[in-house]
């Protein structure tokens, strides 16, 4: 018979926890957030459920840094989950452009769709609902219910993983999905008791400001914590030990040779992605597997007229791109494919395009 606590333990023979629910962890968080937690970011002091989205969608897997005028810049031009659902993909790709990781673009223009179409442009108030939403999962859906609603819901973010992690001394394997199930209920065990619940915010952005500014992945400041005193991981000097996550992102290379074409009016020709692959749905330049194929693909003795750039490697977090330009100035009504367009640089600069691409025809306008 399935004992109560049975899903709260770490699978894959991992060590026994020391500790499950630690009284008076959510009130030190709570705390510390309060008097040493970041404030100043513009999607904090917020319960807008559209700019908690928004924010939480753009920091998945990119820094603050990068983030802080992409969000400016969307707030500006869609103030509202409305003016977002309303807009053409397109312009949606073009100003998400060079954030990469393109995939939450469109997932959250489908989101902001369904979000006027199924809730009459209000965001749902609890995680399970907000879950059913393109492009949101658990702990997203977390954020925005605990931030915007005050629901007592766990988030489960990277860093909050490794915070929770080093401070349970949690030995299971990460790269298995129930030891992951397991963390989930941990950190759900640790939230502030229901008569606290006025507390969820700060408790959420504690735990998030903890992972990114003092329990980092490399020289946690446990001095600075909080939780020190508790913490299962410095108790033991193994801060770098966890959270343990043996699976590893196997990396590979692709080469993609790709037509830089121009007519006599200085424009390009660009083509769309298919929907799904690399850049999906972005704009791009025509992208071939060898030199051979770009060059049968132009008309007949345009092979002569072919003008190598130098090659360069853009590195994508699991593969490394060995892009190469050729350049071929096209003949007066010369069309390198039945796909695609001309575009001037006025019309090519509102687009989606990969990040390299932007930046070798910025180069070219130069």
């Amino acid at each position: 018979m399935k004992k109560p606590l049975d899903d709260l333990a770490p699978h894959d023979n991992a060590a026994p926890l020391l500790a499950l629910a630690m009284p008076g962890f959510a009130a030190r968080i709570v705390s510390w957030q309060r008097s040493h937690g970041r404030s100043e970011l513009p999607w904090q002091n917020t319960r807008d459920p559209y700019r908690v989205w928004l924010s939480e969608v753009m920091l998945q897997q990119t820094q603050v840094s990068t983030v802080l005028g992409y969000f400016s810049r969307f707030l500006q031009r869609f103030p509202t989950v409305a003016d977002l659902a309303a807009a053409e993909q397109d312009e949606v790709l073009g100003l998400w452009s060079g954030l990469g990781y393109y995939s939450r673009a469109r997932n959250m223009y489908r989101c902001a769709q369904e979000v006027v179409a199924r809730f009459g442009g209000e965001f749902p108030g609890t995680a399970a609902e907000l879950e059913t939403l393109p492009g949101i999962g658990r702990s997203t859906a977390a954020a925005i219910a605990s931030f915007c609603f005050g629901e007592r819901v766990a988030i489960l973010d990277g860093n909050v993983k490794r915070v929770l992690a080093r401070f349970l001394g949690f030995e299971g394997d990460l790269a298995s999905g129930a030891n992951e199930r397991a963390l989930w209920n941990l950190a759900t065990l640790q939230l502030p008791p229901e008569e606290s619940r006025k507390d969820m915010p700060a408790y959420t952005q504690g735990l998030m400001d903890l992972g990114a500014t003092v329990c980092t992945p490399r020289k946690p400041t446990c001095m600075l914590c909080p939780v020190a005193s508790d913490c299962q991981a410095n108790a033991r000097g193994e801060q770098d030990r966890f959270p343990v996550k043996t699976r590893k992102l196997r990396r590979s290379a692709q080469s993609i040779w790709m037509l830089l074409a121009r007519d006599a009016q200085g424009r390009i020709w660009l083509e769309k992605r298919p929907a799904s692959g690399i850049w999906a749905e972005l704009y791009c330049l025509p992208c071939f597997d060898d030199r051979a194929a770009l060059g049968t693909s132009l008309p007949v003795n345009s092979d002569a007229e072919l003008q190598d750039a130098p090659a360069f490697v853009h590195v994508l977090t699991h593969k490394d791109l060995h892009l190469h330009p050729v350049a071929w100035n096209a003949p007066e009504g010369a069309a390198p494919s039945p796909r695609g367009a001309w575009f001037t640089h006025d019309a090519w600069a509102g687009l989606g395009l990969p990040a390299p691409v932007r930046k070798m025809l910025s180069e070219l306008a130069v």
